[in-house]
Parts: C-alpha cells; structure tokens; sequence
C-alpha cells in the first residue's frame, strides 16, 4: 500500500454553485471569479480545474489572439497565487450547436464546431500549464434509440479523438463517463466503455479516463473497483470524489456524505493503487446543498477534503495483517464487522 502519498487537492468554480436546480432557482447570490479564487486559496487547495469558458469566458465570441491573451492573462494569476490548473475541458453542452450531440450529432456543422472548439481548449490548456484536457461525453447520446447508429456514433467519437491526438503530440485525453443525464441513453456510459474506445485511436496510451463517484454509482457500479480497475490500466488521470444517493439526478453531494464505507473503500483503492505519486490530483466535484445559506458556502469543500484526509488515516491505521487472516479463513462476518467497528472508532 502507497502509504507516503501526499495529496494535493483541487476543485472547480462550478463547485461554489448557487442553488438553482431544474425545479426552481438560486438561493444565493452569484459570485464572480476573483471571490471563487480567493476561496479556493483561503480553503488550502493545490489548484482549480476549469471549463473552456471558466479559463476564458465567452469563448465562442472571441479570436484566437484574445482568447490566448486572457488566458496568459489568468496563468499569470494562478501563477502569482501558487495555484495549478489541474485540467481545461470544452464545455460543449451548452452550445446551441450542440443540442443533437457534439462529436456524436447527426448534423455534420455540429461536429464540425465542436472538433475545432476541442482544438482550441487543447491550446488553452498549454497556455494554462496542464496536458490533461477532460471530455465529459454529455450529449453524445441521445433521447430516441431510432434517432441515431451506435456504431456510427462511435467512428465520429473516434474521428473526433484522432483529430485531438493529432493537433497536439503531448496531450493526454481524459473520459468522463456518465450512463444518464443529460441524455436519455449516453454512448459512453462507464469506465470500461471509456478504456474500450480508446483503443480504437491512433494513440491509446494518451486516452484515458476520469472517475467520477456519483457517475459510478448512477451506473450500478462500485466507485473503488472502478477506480482499481482504471489504474489497472494506468489510465485514471484525474479524479471527481463525491457522494450519490441511489440512483436519482447527479447529486454531487460531499464526499463520504451519504456512504461512508464505500468513501473509505475508495480512498482504501487509491492507497493500493498508488493515486497521486504521479503529480495526480483529488478533485471534489461537489456542491453544497441548495437550502445553505451563504454564510455556510464553502462548508461543502472544507468538508470533503476533511473528510477525506480522515478515511486516510483510517485506510492506514486498518489492520491489513488481521484482515488478511480472516480472509485465509474465509471469515467474511468478522472482516464485515473489522471493517464497520474500525470506521466507528472501536
């Protein structure tokens, strides 16, 4: 077990969010992206993960010279405070291009505007100091089985790979999968969907995944396996922690929030795996709560990285030695007890 590993932690804007849900609306007030900063700062975050139009708002409206401007602008900043830019990512979905799909859409302009925007995230990303550009595939689905080929979908997704792998030599694609939402039926619904389709690019070994704990969950499947089977692999290069309660909407919860033992067998899985010796960071892609009230803002961040750095502890102070005897025995009533009375202190 990598039991040296120094954590560094990182969270996006998007995280300080501000209660609006697609039943009603906010519940606190906007913040702009200096206050965002400074909390992150204030909280002992390493860095900030961020969307294309995070890094450089309005993207769609400016040139490549003013989009490069702004964003040497912001790693000047970033710079200035000590913080990293953990990854850049086209936020593809709010486009109006995209309404049918991104890389997957039947109509061949939409395809077409999202490549060359994915082309410009990967040159903000080298501006901004990290080669790791996150694809969340969220409209590559679609809402009527009729309305699209699967495999057709997929020679477009790797079409649109390709052209990724090809206009930078260093860049390293990372997989958000998600089964649902917002789609109906997603293309690329898990980790093994991810790591599958990869091998069908010019250059495998710069596809890789991130794993995000709710999304694990909204599949049916368990976060720390995934997490175990992906660095397998060697392909989990980024990491969004947080809770889900079953399968409703995405939820983002804190981390640890609604299962505790399922938190402490996926930082138990990231200890095994040796998460983090690589410069990897812990991303909590949470939200707080809609009813918090703006002076309890950022307890949701605060919470998670607390409660995480906790399970560490408890995943190195578990009896690995009694535990492995109690499997020889195959006495799995007392491992499930070891394990509940160890995270209860006793």
């Amino acid at each position: 077990m990598a039991k040296n590993t120094k954590y560094k932690f990182c969270f996006g804007p998007w995280n300080i969010s501000e209660g609006q849900d697609p039943y009603g609306p906010t519940t606190r007030p906007a913040q702009n992206f200096d206050w965002k900063l400074n909390a992150l700062k204030k909280l002992g975050y390493d860095a900030m993960m961020f969307h294309d139009d995070d890094a450089v708002p309005d993207i769609d409206s400016k040139s490549e010279q003013q989009i490069r401007k702004e964003a040497k602008e912001l790693k000047k900043r970033l710079d200035g405070e000590g913080i990293a830019a953990e990854m850049v990512a086209p936020r593809l979905w709010f486009a109006p291009q995209t309404i049918d799909g991104a890389y997957t859409s039947n109509d061949p302009k939409a395809r077409k505007y999202a490549i060359e925007r994915s082309l410009r995230t990967i040159d903000l990303a080298n501006i901004m100091g990290t080669n790791i550009l996150v694809l969340w595939l969220a409209r590559e689905g679609t809402y009527l089985r009729e309305a699209k080929s699967c495999k057709r979908s997929m020679e477009y997704l790797v079409q649109a790979l390709d052209k990724m792998l090809a206009h930078d030599k260093k860049i390293r694609i990372s997989i958000e999968p998600k089964p649902n939402e917002p789609m109906d039926h997603a293309y690329i619904p898990t980790i093994g969907h991810a790591l599958a389709i990869a091998q069908l690019t010019r250059d495998a070994n710069r596809v890789g995944c991130l794993i995000e704990s709710a999304h694990c969950i909204l599949a049916g499947l368990d976060p720390a396996d995934e997490i175990e089977f992906a660095m397998t692999f060697g392909k989990l290069w980024s990491l969004h922690l947080n809770d889900q309660n079953g399968l409703k909407f995405d939820q983002d919860k804190p981390f640890g929030s609604t299962n505790l033992r399922s938190a402490f067998n996926q930082v138990r899985a990231l200890e095994r795996t040796g998460y983090g010796k690589r410069g990897e960071y812990v991303c909590f892609d949470v939200h707080p709560f809609r009813t918090t009230k703006v002076e309890h803002w950022l307890k949701h961040l605060d919470n998670s990285r607390r409660t995480f750095l906790a399970l560490v502890e408890k995943v190195r102070s578990y009896d690995e030695k009694k535990a492995q005897a109690l499997i020889a025995d195959r006495n799995y009533q007392d491992l499930d007890q070891m394990v509940i009375e160890h995270l209860l202190g006793k």
